[in-house]
């Protein structure tokens, strides 16, 4: 057990744990932000996705250790930006989101993208939501609304 400090949507935080336990376990467990989902446990697909420094990263690979000094943003903390709402609304539109187990990976997937990215191509976004399964959607009304969020949220990413 060590002390870890971490910034985590926006906040400082001190934890006592094993430096080698796994973000997501630590993300959902210790800070109960259950938005990032065990799903394959193996960075498969997508469904613990999490920000790093701005880049997407699934966070079941990842130790906490590893994150000492990175600014780490969740969905949780994605949610409470206007770009959130947008991208929102425009997976509503679309018809972008049913069971809810890949939503959180997929909105931090289309956040990184359109950060990177504002005005992407429909060949961009499949390439930038490419380490994210859906099973339910399939991709063609997911890969529709992150384009039309980059056209409705013009100015913000």
């Amino acid at each position: 057990m060590a002390e870890i400090n971490i910034r985590i949507n926006g906040k400082d935080v001190r934890l006592e744990t094993d430096p080698g336990m796994r973000l997501l376990d630590v993300i959902r467990d210790d800070l109960g932000l259950t938005g990032p989902k065990e799903g394959c446990g193996e960075g498969e697909c997508g469904a613990c996705a999490v920000l790093i420094d701005g880049r997407v990263v699934n966070s079941c690979l990842v130790p906490i250790g590893n994150v000492i000094g990175h600014e780490i943003v969740t969905i949780e903390g994605f949610r409470e930006t206007r770009r959130y709402e947008v991208l929102k609304e425009a997976m509503a539109f679309e018809g972008g989101s049913q069971c809810g187990i890949c939503t959180p990976g997929m909105m931090i997937a289309a956040e990184s993208l359109l950060r990177t990215n504002p005005h992407p191509t429909e060949e961009d976004v499949r390439v930038g939501l490419s380490g994210n399964l859906c099973r339910c959607t399939g991709y063609n009304m997911i890969v529709k609304a992150v384009l039309r969020a980059a056209k409705k949220g013009k100015g913000l990413w």
